[in-house]
Formats: C-alpha cells, sequence, structure tokens
C-alpha cells in the first residue's frame, strides 16, 4: 500500500517507538508499512513454536566443494557453510519484506532512512564463548565490501561510512539520495568474528573449520564428497522468538553427487531424505516407484505467492554476434515452448514473458498512470513497442511445425544484415562469418531443452553447439563470462531493491563473478534501476519495477523460459511439517524429525530408525 506522509508516523507507532522528529527505534521494521510482528511476538505463524528437537536431516550437493568460505569468489563452497553464521536480523517468510532482530535488540533510523543504528544484544556470542562485538559488525561490513563477492559492493554502494556509536552499537550512514531499503539490506548482514580471522587470508579458498555464531557449527567432513554439521546445544539465541520452532534438527548432513539423475537414485534408495526437483520429467516419470506407491515416499506440492523471477536462455552481450536487437528477437523464434511442454514437461509449466512473473510487480497491458510518467523521459532511448505494446513470448500450436515462426526469425535476421550462404547454407554475414555460438551446460537434463532449440535453429542456418562442463568448471567459466549463451535464472522478491543493481546494471557488467550474466550496459536501464532503489512507497516501487521489467521485455535479452507457481519437494515420511505455509513458500527450516514416523517409516522398510 502507499504510506502517505500523515500516516506515517501512526505505522512507525505499531512498530517501535517514534521519537518527535519521526525516529523509529523498534524490534523489528517493514520496507514499507507496517509489521505483522508485535515487539512481544513469541514466533512466527508458520512455525510449530512446539517442534521436539532432535534427528538427521540428510541433504544431496551436486558436484564438490573446496572452501568453507561462502563470502568470495575464489573456490567451490559448501552449501551448508553459511549455517554457523548469525545475521543482524531476520526476514519474515509471509511479508513482502520485513526483519526483526537477531544479533540486534533493535534498530534505530530516522524518516528519511538516511542512516540506521543496529544495537546488538548483549548475551549474543561466538562459538569459541567470545562476545559478539561492534567491531566484529564494522570489520565484518568493510571486508566484505573490499573483498567479498561483487554482490556485496553492490548491495552497499551507498553506504557512506560505518562507525561505532556504542559499547554494543553500530551506525552506517548513507550517501545522499533515496534508498528506503538500505535498513534491511544491512540487517542481512551476516557477521564474521573479526578476531578469528586475523592472521588469516579472507580471499583465499579454506577447509579450515570456521568459527560461527549460529544455530549450528561444522562437525566433520570430507573434502567434495561430504559434510556434516551439528546444532549448537548451548546456541546463544535459541530462544529468541525469530528462532522458536527452527533449526530442530541435531544434525544435517550433505553428500554431494556427480550430476541430477545420480542423485535423484539416490533419493528413491534413501540415501538422503528429499529434494527440491527442478525436472519436470523426472516430476511426471521417474518416481513411479514402490516406496512413492506406498505413501513412504511423498510427492509433495506446495503452492508460494513469490515473484517466479525470470529464467532462460540468456545471450552474452559481450558478444558481438549478440549486440544487435533483431538478433536477439529472431532467435527467440527458434524456442517452441508449446512443444517441449507438451512433450518434454507433461504440461506442468506456464511461459515465462516477465521478469517479475507471478507477483503484481509484473507489467502486463500497455503502460498507464504513474509507470507511463517512469517512462516518458527515456521515449526514444528505449523500443518504441515499450510504449504501445504488451510483450508476449512466440507462440506455437505445439505439434513442432514451426514454419511461420522461423520465417518470422529469417526475414529479422536478414534485416539485420544476415543471410544464407549459398555453397554452405550457412547463415553468414556481410564478412562471410558463419552465425554460430555455443550453449554452456552444467547438468546434462537441460540437454534435453537445449538441444531441440538448437537443432530449430539449425534450420535458419545457425550453428548452436550444446556443451555439458562439470559443475567447477561450469562457475569457472560464468564467473569469468567465458560463454555464449547460459540457462540462467534471476529470483525476485516481493520487494526488489538493491540486489538489481548487481543483475543489470553497467556498474558490475564487466566484474568478474558477479551476476550481471548478460553483461548489461545501458544507462536507461542504470536510472531505471536506481528510480526502483529509491521508491519511497509500494505503490512508486510496483510503477516503477512494472517500468523496468517492460524495458528487459523488449529487449529481448533472453530467450524466456517457464515457471511454476508451486515448489515440487520429494521426501521420505520421517518429518513434521507446519500446518502453515507462508506466502514466500515452504520453509523446511521449521520441519522436524517426527519420532513417531521414523519408527513407522523404519518398520515397513526394515531398517534402524534413526
Amino acid at each position: 500500500m502507499r504510506i502517505h506522509a500523515g500516516v506515517y508516523l501512526a505505522l512507525l507507532l505499531f512498530a517501535g517507538a517514534a521519537a518527535a522528529d519521526g525516529t523509529y527505534k523498534g524490534h523489528g521494521i517493514a520496507m514499507h508499512g507496517d509489521l505483522k510482528y508485535g515487539p512481544d511476538f513469541t514466533h512466527f505463524d508458520y512455525v510449530n513454536p512446539d517442534a521436539p528437537k532432535g534427528g538427521e536431516l540428510r541433504l544431496y550437493g551436486l558436484g564438490t566443494f573446496d572452501s568453507f568460505n561462502p563470502f568470495i569468489i575464489k573456490g567451490n563452497p559448501d552449501n551448508d557453510s553459511g549455517r554457523i553464521y548469525d545475521t543482524l536480523m531476520v526476514g519474515s517468510a509471509d511479508e513482502p519484506f520485513s526483519e526483526y532482530g537477531l544479533l540486534a535488540e533493535s534498530i534505530e533510523t530516522p524518516a528519511d532512512r538516511s542512516w540506521v543504528i543496529f544495537t546488538l544484544r548483549p548475551q549474543a556470542k561466538w562459538h569459541d564463548g567470545q562476545p559478539i562485538t561492534a567491531d566484529d559488525v564494522i570489520w565484518t561490513f568493510e571486508t566484505l565490501r573490499t573483498k567479498g563477492r561483487p554482490e556485496f559492493r553492490a548491495y552497499y554502494a551507498n553506504v557512506a561510512s560505518v562507525e561505532k556509536v556504542g559499547d554494543r552499537s553500530v551506525k552506517f550512514t548513507f550517501k545522499p539520495g533515496e534508498n528506503r531499503e538500505l535498513p534491511l539490506i544491512l540487517g542481512q548482514l551476516a557477521v564474521l568474528p573479526k578476531h578469528y580471522w586475523q592472521g588469516r587470508d579472507f580471499e583465499a579458498a579454506t577447509l579450515d573449520p570456521p568459527l560461527g555464531s549460529g544455530p549450528y557449527k561444522l562437525d566433520k567432513f570430507e573434502p567434495g564428497r561430504w559434510s556434516s554439521y551439528v546444532r549448537v546445544p548451548d546456541y546463544w539465541g535459541k530462544d529468541l522468538p525469530v528462532n522458536r520452532g527452527r533449526n530442530n534438527f541435531d544434525v544435517i548432513r550433505r553428500d554431494y553427487y556427480r550430476d541430477m539423475t545420480v542423485a535423484l537414485e539416490a533419493l528413491k534408495a534413501g540415501a538422503y531424505d528429499l529434494r527440491m526437483e527442478a525436472s519436470s520429467k523426472d516430476w511426471a516419470t521417474a518416481y513411479d516407484v514402490p516406496a512413492v506407491r506406498d505413501g513412504q515416499l511423498i510427492k509433495g506440492k506446495f503452492t508460494h505467492e513469490r515473484p517466479a523471477g525470470m529464467q532462460g536462455f540468456a545471450f552474452n552481450l559481450r558478444r558481438p554476434v549478440f549486440q544487435d536487437r533483431r538478433v536477439r528477437e529472431a532467435l527467440g523464434y527458434g524456442l517452441d515452448f508449446e512443444w517441449s511442454n507438451r512433450t518434454l514437461f507433461y504440461g506442468q509449466y506456464t511461459r515465462a514473458r516477465s521478469y517479475f512473473g507471478n507477483s503484481e510487480l509484473a507489467a502486463n497491458g500497455v503502460p498507464q498512470g504513474a509507470e507511463l510518467a517512469v517512462l516518458e523521459p527515456f521515449r526514444g532511448k528505449i523500443p518504441d513497442e515499450v510504449f504501445t505494446a504488451e510483450y508476449q513470448p512466440p507462440v506455437t500450436d505445439g505439434s513442432g511445425n514451426m514454419r511461420d515462426n522461423l520465417r518470422k526469425a529469417a526475414d529479422l535476421l536478414k534485416a539485420a544484415g544476415w543471410s544464407i550462404d549459398p555453397k554452405s547454407k550457412r547463415l553468414v554475414n556481410a564478412q562471410g562469418q558463419p552465425f554460430e555460438f555455443e550453449i554452456l551446460l552444467f547438468d546434462p537434463a537441460y540437454e534435453r531443452v537445449a538441444l531441440p532449440f538448437a537443432k530449430n535453429l539449425e534450420r535458419l542456418g545457425i550453428t548452436a553447439r550444446v556443451r555439458t562442463v562439470d559443475p567447477a568448471q561450469y562457475k569457472k567459466r560464468t564467473d569469468d563470462f567465458d560463454y555464449d549463451m547460459i540457462i540462467q535464472g534471476w529470483d525476485q522478491s516481493l520487494s526488489p531493491g538493491n540486489e538489481q543493481r548487481g543483475y543489470w546494471t553497467s556498474a558490475y557488467a564487466d566484474q568478474p563473478g558477479s551476476p550481471n550474466a548478460l553483461g548489461l550496459k545501458d544507462p536507461v536501464i542504470d536510472a531505471l534501476v536506481e528510480q526502483i532503489v529509491a521508491a519511497p512507497d509500494r505503490q512508486s516501487l510496483v510503477a516503477r519495477t512494472h517500468a523496468l521489467d517492460r524495458v528487459l521485455q523488449w529487449g529481448f535479452y533472453v530467450v524466456p523460459n517457464w515457471y511454476i507457481p508451486y515448489d515440487r519437494i520429494a521426501y521420505w515420511d520421517r518429518f513434521g511439517i507446519p500446518s502453515v505455509i507462508p506466502a514466500q513458500g515452504v520453509q523446511t527450516d521449521a520441519w522436524w524429525v517426527d519420532p513417531n514416523k521414523v519408527a513407522a517409516l523404519a518398520g515397513r522398510r526394515g531398517t534402524a530408525a534413526r
């Protein structure tokens, strides 16, 4: 909702305490509007506050790992290495964007959010017993901004200074300009122990067990093969409202597998406990096993209200062959979604068309009102279609006959200067260079999508080679932008903000490891992102996000793929699950091991209960 100046202080009074000058201090903070949970809340609504502790959760990982430092570009970090750290605040899963204190007992910020102060809880401590201090917060921030992954520089670009303002208080002062999300962005800071890292190289991958403060700590591991984390029995924050009903497993173990096919077979054999299923084919066909038919292995569908984001065949604009918008549009006609959905996906998917699909943030129709006002200054600098038509990806009848679409693609390619060489029958440019590129994958399961796409492009005279590499090589190549085309996804929240800089803006196009996979360098997109970051209320945020979405759509920067509005999770029937599924989807960290189910499952399978 839109927050008018006249009601701003009233909203603050519900969330916490507002001083006469509008400065707010409270237990949490909402991006726009008020908080759902008051200062005396005892737990989130989507957890079981009386969930029993105990048991083991077994997960899987793909590929390998060689580091327990997830904050740097070097190395392949273990998937669970972030579990050992607490953040200043914790987001709730049933609000668009609100946070509540974890390490911080309070947050303080003025009405214009030009600075923020976090005051740490006096009982917060590291696993070695030392207290967590304001110096730890400051050291963490400066280290991540100078030595961490590129996205940290995007998140913290508008922080002018950080200083200690009390024994347990840290103040972040922001650069001039509207950026109302920054207090919440800083609230997500995972705080690291300054005393542990002194004398160690933060920028080097490491297998030394790190020191943390969170509910789990590293117990055992075998490099590249498995890792095991144990719940900290005297964890300082176990009784906080934000933690009650969460972190219920005594042990979390992850085994790594070579590829998805092997990992799926391991699940069905009972080698691990649950799997978020990404393959529609596997979901439809690979679970026809006795354990599923008998109800021992459950195929769960959990609906959510998260934005679907965008997944698609992403063009690397750093490659000259993809810099012409008409070429990118033409290649989009080579993907037959309707045929793929019918023959490969068992009709499970909806075609993606928006970078913020499945939410009110998606641009539909033609721009009007506030959105049109945002776009008008850029008229002539963005495609005319932005103002006149709703973007829709190409469609077919699903029969596999793509003649009409390929004819449209050929016309676009001809207009862009490409033609068929009569001798080689290949598409060439004016210099006689053939149109060829590589589609880089890390999972063989994607080949069934990429190969038909490449086959359709071949009918246009284009050579699209599909190459699958191991996850470690894929990470290295994508960090270095060493690819022509990849299948890329951009996750989105209900409250987009500073992360959009890393996704789309010029400043991050050439930073190795940045999330600007496209290599976008467009001053209009840069400006639209900054308007989103500066949005003063929900209404303007939605309008500005619509504008960005529409410009991205008509830029043809990806060949859109598809999405589903629910999570597919296959899991062995040994868990208790809260009755409430929040808007942002199922929260497996609120699950617990149900001893009765474990015993029943063990009896049916003839195995020992665990």
